[in-house]
């Protein structure tokens, strides 16, 4: 018993002493391990390590990995994800723990790069970035198209070639870019910053052939979808083929599902539309024809109707003269019923004639005659001024007085038609203008339509 004891005091550790002993068994038994299994605990201060617990169903580690590993990561870490990883295991002295310190990781069953791809749609779709509200119509025929794409290659090619079908003669600019590679990303990125600085581009076509999601994976960068966004024409995302989704086909204004499709897309046919404008022109030639003609037929119906004034001068002085005739003969009517009446009161004064009667039919005629008088002054009067009021109505329904105020009518020789437009008349048309007094024979030298 003493001797088991005295041997096992021989072998006393120090806790330190245990403790490295133990990291050097662990860290040179175990340089660097695979090791799978679901991440919990996760923190990630402001350092930019992330630490968190590794664990399965029956056992848990202490897991690290360190800001320079986890920038390389193409998706975030987060509880709950099943991973897999390359780690070197360490203990941790001052407090007698070990840990995993990892090297690389993976999601366990899908790809980082569509875990990458997931969390950033998800991300950039909870900011809006795909709002059908903010996607900007494309214009109906561009005047200069931009096409961001390698300059090598079929994309490049077929899509000039289908523009070039559909629209000779349209102004493009091509933006040569990386579609692939460590490059492609910020490449993509200056080409759609430099439409800023190029006024005349009205809408652009980023544009690759189909591939892996390796070989996409310069279109699911978050730094090319903030730039489409913020792009300053609209923008069609043409990449790979039909069955291919990348971020920027979901920020971009319109999707095409293949580079082909958006060289269809982005311009009509250039033939129609030289077909749909003749069309157009025989149509509004005919209406305005047509118009003409509807006002031809009223200006020739109005030339009917109108009166020379001249005549209707006349016409009005034949009436002033039926009226003062009227007025004559009315008064001179008058006149002689009433010379009539008086001559015959005379004579039943002669007949019965008593000289105080006689006095008294000589005063009541004396007042007749001066009733009669008055009576005939102040019928003259009223005729007088329905007269005067007559012959200013007269005057101011007479084409003369309105020649008066400086107005004249212009007619055409031989035809005697008024002029009302310019387009009535040719130059070296011979023309005549009624004035107040007189008129004027000229010719027509130039015309002025306003």
């Amino acid at each position: 018993m003493s001797q088991s004891v005295a041997h096992t005091e021989g072998r006393i550790y120090s806790v330190s002493k245990l403790t490295q002993e133990i990291k050097s068994l662990l860290e040179d038994k175990y340089p660097f391990v695979w090791i799978t299994g679901e991440i919990s605990n996760l923190g990630t201060p402001s350092s930019g390590h992330a630490y968190f617990t590794l664990r399965d169903s029956r056992a848990q580690i202490g897991a690290v990995m360190f800001r320079g590993q986890n920038r390389q990561l193409k998706f975030d870490l987060a509880d709950g994800m099943q991973v897999t990883g390359l780690a070197r295991i360490n203990v941790y002295e001052p407090r007698g723990v070990y840990q995993l310190i990892f090297e690389f990781l993976e999601p366990k069953g899908a790809g980082a790069l569509q875990i990458a791809f997931e969390q950033l749609k998800q991300r950039l779709a909870d900011e809006g970035l795909f709002d059908p509200s903010r996607k900007r119509p494309l214009p109906y025929l561009p005047r200069k198209l931009a096409l961001i794409t390698s300059p090598t290659g079929a994309v490049i090619h077929d899509m000039i070639r289908i523009l070039e079908r559909r629209f000779p003669g349209l102004s493009l600019l091509i933006i040569p870019v990386a579609v692939q590679g460590d490059r492609a990303a910020a490449e993509i990125v200056e080409a759609l910053d430099l439409l800023r600085r190029v006024s005349d581009i009205d809408v652009a076509i980023l544009a690759r052939g189909g591939g892996s999601i390796e070989d996409l994976q310069a279109f699911n960068d978050e730094s090319v979808a903030r730039a489409i966004h913020a792009a300053s024409v609209p923008v069609i995302s043409a990449v790979g083929h039909e069955t291919d989704f990348t971020i920027a086909d979901f920020v971009a204004d319109l999707r095409a599902p293949t580079p082909s499709a958006a060289a269809e897309l982005v311009v009509p046919l250039r033939y129609e539309l030289v077909r749909r404008i003749a069309t157009l022109s025989q149509r509004l030639i005919s209406c305005f024809n047509k118009n003409v003609d509807n006002l031809r037929s009223e200006l020739t119906r109005l030339d009917r109707h109108l009166v020379d004034p001249r005549k209707r001068m006349h016409d009005q002085r034949i009436r002033l003269d039926e009226l003062m005739g009227r007025l004559t003969r009315t008064g001179s009517e008058q006149m002689a019923l009433r010379r009539e009446r008086l001559g015959w009161r005379i004579g039943r004064l002669r007949a019965f004639g008593a000289a105080g009667r006689w006095a008294r039919l000589r005063e009541k005629l004396q007042r007749l005659t001066h009733d009669l008088i008055n009576a005939r002054r102040m019928y003259h009067r009223s005729r007088r001024q329905q007269l005067r009021e007559l012959m200013a109505q007269l005057h101011a329904l007479s084409p003369l007085a309105i020649l008066s105020r400086g107005y004249s009518i212009t007619r055409t020789v031989p035809q005697a038609l008024v002029v009302r437009d310019c387009t009535q008349v040719v130059p070296g048309q011979t023309l005549e203008i009624l004035l107040s007094r007189g008129a004027l024979t000229v010719r027509v030298r130039e015309m002025t339509n306003r």
